[in-house]
């Protein structure tokens, strides 16, 4: 924050200002301090929440608002740790499949508990599961 304010990016400081808002805001409603886990399950969220406001503001031709939504991603993603390439995920559910003995689309949720804890924050969750959901109904 402190680097965006000597910088004068005001867009910048804004978006981490968010981001230590919510922050707060969740360890005031819990009554908490928020371990590392926490802080990117926040992160995450925000990002969903931005994402589809894009696809919101796109929808109704409001580019200008995309743009900051954009831009607010790019923050966002720079403070998640570093992202699980597609060999990655892939060798991932192979070992949760593996390891849960799935056989079919059925065996899904025994899949994805096993993958949650070991994925979350370094990869998409809505990626993993449409990868899942090939993996299993092959």
């Amino acid at each position: 924050m402190k680097a965006a304010m000597r910088a004068r990016d005001a867009a910048r400081l804004s978006a981490v200002r968010l981001l230590l808002a919510a922050i707060k805001q969740k360890e005031v409603d819990e009554r908490i301090e928020l371990a590392d886990t926490d802080v990117v399950s926040v992160i995450e969220k925000m990002l969903k929440q931005r994402r589809e406001s894009i696809a919101q503001y796109e929808k109704a031709a409001r580019n200008d608002l995309a743009d900051v939504e954009k831009f607010e991603v790019g923050v966002l993603t720079a403070y998640l740790p570093q992202q699980m390439g597609e060999a990655e995920i892939v060798a991932a559910i192979a070992a949760a499949v593996a390891e849960s003995g799935a056989s079919g689309i059925k065996d899904m949720g025994k899949v994805m508990a096993l993958l949650k804890p070991r994925v979350a924050g370094k990869a998409d969750m809505g990626k993993v599961s449409g990868l899942v959901k090939v993996r299993l109904s092959e």
